[in-house]
C-alpha cells in the first residue's frame, strides 16, 4: 500500500504541473477544430493526441494525459504530504529493538522478520512497521503502550481477528494500514479512539459486512480504501466520517445503490464502485454528493440509468460508467454536468446515440466510447478514444497502408486467376465437361471474394481521409450487408465444393471397384443445391434484424469473423453453426480424405514391380497433397481458433481481424486456380501445344512466300483427346489426381 500511495502522491504532483489546459473555448477555430497552441492553425480532432507532431510545434501532442478526478482532486483537497526524512537522525533512539528490526530515529521496521507478536519497544516510537510477518489476532490494548504512535503498517500478514480494543489508546494515530490480511469481521467502535487517523486502508481482505457503526471515532477520517473484499450492503457509510473525501470499495459484491447509502457523505469527492455486481440505482443515489469530482461506476450490471441520477453532481470533473449493460442513454441524462472533463462510456453500444447527448458537455476534454465512430458525436471534444479499431481509423477504412495496398494486390489476384481459368477451361477439349463444370463452378465462388475485396478497397478510396464522418452510415449501409453476404457465399460455396470434390476423388481412389461415375444430371443437381446453401448461409442474416442485429456490420470490412457487440442468441448460435460446424466438419473432411487417399495410393505402390518409378511418382502426390491441405489449413485454423477465442469472450485486437479478412481469408480463393487448373499436367500440356502450334504457324508464314497460306481453326491449336488417356473414372476432384497422371508420376 505503501507504493500505492507513493503513486497517489506522485499523480496529485503531475496533474498540479499539467493542469494548464488548452483554451478551446476561446480559440476562434471551427466546430470539430482545435487550435494548434499560439498559432493561428487549426486542426481536426482526429489529429490531435494520435501520436504525430502535426501542427509543426508539438502543440497537438500537449496535454493529452487525463489528468482529471481524483489526481487532480488529491492534490487539491489531501495536500501534499510534508517530506521530513531530511530532519530524522540515523541514530536509533528507541533503544533495544529486537533482532532482524531496523531502527532509525523514532521508527521501528520489522518488515519480514518472522514476527508472531507485537514486539515491545520504547513507548515513544513513531512509526511501526510489521508488513510481512505471521501476525493472526490483534488482542485488546496491545498497542496501548505506543500512545505516540502515528504510522502503523500491518499489511501481508494473517490476521483473522481485530479484537473491539486492538487500537484502544492510539490517540495519535494518522494512518493504519491492514491490508492483505484475512479479516472478515469489524465489530462497532473497534476504531474509536482514532481520533487523528486520516488514511484507513483495509483492501484484500475477506469483510463481508460493515455498518456506520464500525467507524465509530474516526471523524478526521479522510481516505477510506475497502478495496477487494466481500461488502454486499452499504448503509449509510459516512455517517460517523464527516470528512471523508475518498472512498473506494471497488471489487466488493454491492448489488444496490440506495437513496441512504451515501446520505452522510456530503464532504466526498472520490467514489470508486468499480467492479461490483450494482443492477440498482437509486435516482437519489447520489444526491448528497455536491462535492463529488470523480465518480467511477464500471463493470458493474447497470442496465439502466435513473433520468435524475447526475443532476446534483455540478462539480463532477471525471465520470466513468464504461463496460455495463446499459441498453440507451437519454438524450439529457449529462445536461447538468456542466463541469466535467472526462467521460469515459467504453464497452457500451449506444443504439440511439447523438450529437445532442454530449453538446451540454462545455469543458469536456476527455471522452471514451467503445467505437471509435462514436467520436463524430463529439466533435468539440479535443480527446477521443478510440483512434481506431485495429482496421479502421479515424480517417481511413483501412487503417494500415500495408493493407491498403494489398487490398489491390489480393484483389487482383483472385479476380485474374479464377477468371483466367474459366475462360480457358471452356478451350480444354480433353478436360471432362463434368469435371470443368465444378471447377468452373468453383472458380466463380472464388471470384466473389476478388469481388469483396475490390468493393472494400473502392470504399476505402472513397472515404479517404474522412473515414470517420460515414462510419457508421457505411456499416449500416446496404453495401456493406450485400458486400458480407457475398464474402460469405463465397467462402461457404467454395468450402461445400472442395468438400465435395473430395468426397467423389476419396471414392474413386479408396473404394475403385465400387465407384460409379457421375452422370450430368447428379453433378448439376449437386452444384445447383450448394449454390442454394449458400445463398440461404449468407443472406439468411438480412432477413432477420431482430434475431441477427447488424451481422455483417460489426466493423468496416462487413465480416462477421467475431462480433464486437454483445450477440443475441439466435447470432451466436448460427455463428457457431456456420464456422465451428459446417466449416469445421468440412475442413477435417478433406484432411482425413487426402490422408486416406494418400495411404491407399501408397500402399497400392508398394506391390508394384517398378519401385523407383513408384518412388518418384509416391514423392508427387506427397507434394500434390501436402499443398492442398496446408493452404486450406492455412486458411481455416486460424479462423477457427479467432472464432473459438470470440466465442470464449477473449478480446480479439482489430488488428487481427483486419490481417485475417485480408490475407488469410482470400488463401483458398487465389491459390484454388493454381492447385486445380494452372499446374496441373493437362492444364500445362494444353498451354505448351497452344505455345508450339503457335511458333510453327509463325514459322511456316516467314517460310512460305506464295499468296496461300494455310488456315488453322482456334479449336485445331488445342489438343485432341487420346483415346488412351480418356479419364473413364474420378472424374471429379483435382485434376492433378486423375488415375493417368498419377500412372504417369505426375
Amino acid at each position: 500500500m505503501q507504493a500505492y500511495v507513493a503513486g497517489v502522491l506522485l499523480c496529485g504532483v503531475s496533474a498540479a504541473l499539467a493542469s494548464v489546459n488548452i483554451s478551446e473555448g476561446k480559440s476562434n477555430c471551427p466546430l470539430g477544430y482545435f487550435p494548434c497552441g499560439n498559432l493561428s492553425t487549426c486542426l481536426p480532432q482526429l489529429l490531435h493526441c494520435n501520436g504525430e507532431d502535426d501542427c509543426g510545434n508539438q502543440a497537438d501532442e500537449e496535454n493529452c494525459g487525463d489528468n482529471n478526478g481524483w489526481p487532480h482532486l488529491f492534490d487539491k483537497y489531501f495536500g501534499i504530504l510534508n517530506n521530513d526524512f531530511g530532519a530524522k537522525s540515523n541514530k536509533c533512539l528507541l533503544g533495544a529493538v529486537p533482532d532482524k528490526c531496523l531502527c532509525r530515529d523514532l521508527e521501528l521496521d520489522c518488515d519480514s522478520a518472522q514476527l508472531q507478536d507485537i514486539p515491545s519497544v520504547s513507548t515513544n516510537v513513531t512509526m511501526m512497521s510489521l508488513q510481512r510477518n505471521r501476525l493472526r489476532k490483534l488482542n485488546a490494548d496491545i498497542f496501548y503502550d505506543y500512545q505516540n504512535l502515528q504510522k502503523l503498517y500491518l499489511q501481508h500478514n494473517r490476521i483473522r481477528v481485530v479484537n473491539p480494543n486492538a487500537f484502544r489508546g492510539l490517540y495519535n494515530l494518522t494512518r493504519l494500514y491492514l491490508s492483505y490480511n484475512k479479516i472478515t469481521i469489524l465489530k462497532p467502535g473497534v476504531f474509536r479512539d482514532l481520533h487523528q487517523l486520516e488514511w484507513l486502508i483495509l483492501e484484500n481482505n475477506k469483510i463481508s459486512q460493515i455498518s456506520s457503526m464500525t467507524f465509530l471515532g474516526l471523524r478526521s477520517l479522510v481516505l477510506l480504501v475497502l478495496l477487494n473484499n466481500s461488502l454486499s450492503q452499504l448503509d449509510d457509510i459516512c455517517l460517523e466520517m464527516s470528512r471523508l473525501n475518498w472512498l473506494d470499495l471497488e471489487g466488493n459484491r454491492i448489488e444496490a445503490v440506495g437513496n441512504v447509502t451515501f446520505g452522510s457523505c456530503n464532504m466526498l469527492t472520490v467514489l470508486v464502485l468499480q467492479r461490483n455486481r450494482i443492477s440498482h440505482l437509486h435516482k437519489h443515489a447520489f444526491s448528497p454528493l455536491q462535492k463529488l469530482g470523480e465518480l467511477d461506476l464500471s463493470n458493474n450490471k447497470i442496465q439502466r440509468i435513473p433520468k435524475d441520477l447526475f443532476v446534483d453532481l455540478g462539480e463532477l470533473l471525471q465520470l466513468n460508467i464504461s463496460y455495463n449493460p446499459i441498453v440507451e442513454f437519454q438524450m439529457d441524462h449529462f445536461d447538468n454536468l456542466h463541469k466535467l472533463k472526462s467521460l469515459s462510456i467504453e464497452g457500451i453500444e449506444i443504439g440511439n446515440i447523438q450529437r445532442r447527448m454530449f453538446e451540454p458537455l462545455k469543458n469536456l476534454t476527455h471522452i471514451y466510447f467503445k467505437k471509435f465512430q462514436y467520436c463524430g458525436y463529439a466533435p468539440h471534444v479535443r480527446s477521443c478514444k478510440p483512434n481506431t479499431d485495429g482496421i479502421s481509423s479515424l480517417e481511413d477504412l483501412l487503417a494500415n497502408i500495408v493493407l491498403r495496398v494489398f487490398v489491390w494486390v489480393v484483389s487482383a489476384t483472385t479476380c485474374f486467376g479464377n477468371i483466367f481459368v474459366i475462360a480457358m477451361r471452356s478451350y480444354i477439349r480433353s478436360e471432362n465437361k463434368l469435371h470443368a463444370m465444378c471447377i468452373i463452378s468453383l472458380c466463380c465462388a472464388d471470384g466473389l471474394m476478388g469481388v469483396y475485396l475490390f468493393v472494400i478497397g473502392a470504399f476505402d478510396l472513397k472515404f479517404r481521409g474522412e473515414y470517420n464522418h460515414h462510419a457508421q452510415a457505411w456499416m449500416d449501409s446496404a453495401e456493406c450487408q450485400v458486400v458480407g453476404a457475398l464474402a460469405m457465399l463465397s467462402t461457404e460455396v467454395s468450402v461445400m465444393l472442395l468438400t465435395y470434390l473430395t468426397l467423389e476423388k476419396y471414392v474413386c481412389i479408396v473404394y475403385p471397384f465400387q465407384y460409379i461415375a457421375p452422370r450430368r444430371g447428379r453433378t448439376v443437381s449437386v452444384l445447383v443445391s450448394i449454390w442454394v446453401l449458400g445463398f440461404t448461409i449468407a443472406f439468411f442474416p438480412l432477413l432477420g434484424k431482430g434475431l441477427f442485429r447488424n451481422f455483417y456490420g460489426t466493423n468496416g470490412v462487413c465480416f462477421p469473423l467475431h462480433s464486437e457487440q454483445p450477440e443475441t442468441m439466435g447470432a451466436q448460435v448460427y455463428s457457431i453453426v456456420i464456422f465451428l460446424g459446417l466449416n469445421l466438419v468440412a475442413f477435417l473432411i478433406i484432411v482425413i480424405s487426402y490422408g486416406s487417399m494418400f495411404y491407399n495410393i501408397q500402399r497400392t505402390g508398394t506391390r508394384a514391380k517398378e519401385y523407383s518409378n513408384h518412388i518418384k511418382k509416391e514423392v508427387t502426390i506427397a507434394k500434390r497433397f501436402f499443398s492442398i491441405v496446408i493452404t486450406d489449413s492455412l486458411c481455416w485454423i486460424p479462423i477457427f481458433v479467432l472464432k473459438i477465442l470470440s466465442l470464449m469472450q477473449v478480446e480479439i485486437p482489430g488488428t487481427i481481424s483486419s490481417w485475417v479478412v485480408i490475407f488469410i481469408l482470400p488463401i483458398n480463393s487465389a491459390l484454388n486456380p493454381i492447385l486445380y487448373t494452372l499446374t496441373t499436367r493437362p492444364f500445362k500440356e494444353t498451354i505448351l501445344q497452344v505455345w508450339d502450334n503457335y511458333r510453327q504457324r509463325r514459322s511456316l508464314s516467314s517460310i512460305q512466300q506464295s499468296a496461300y497460306t494455310p488456315s488453322f481453326t482456334w479449336l485445331e491449336m488445342w489438343p485432341q483427346q487420346d483415346p488412351a488417356q480418356a479419364e473413364i473414372s474420378c472424374t471429379l476432384g483435382k485434376s492433378h489426381l486423375l488415375p493417368m497422371e498419377s500412372t504417369n508420376g505426375t
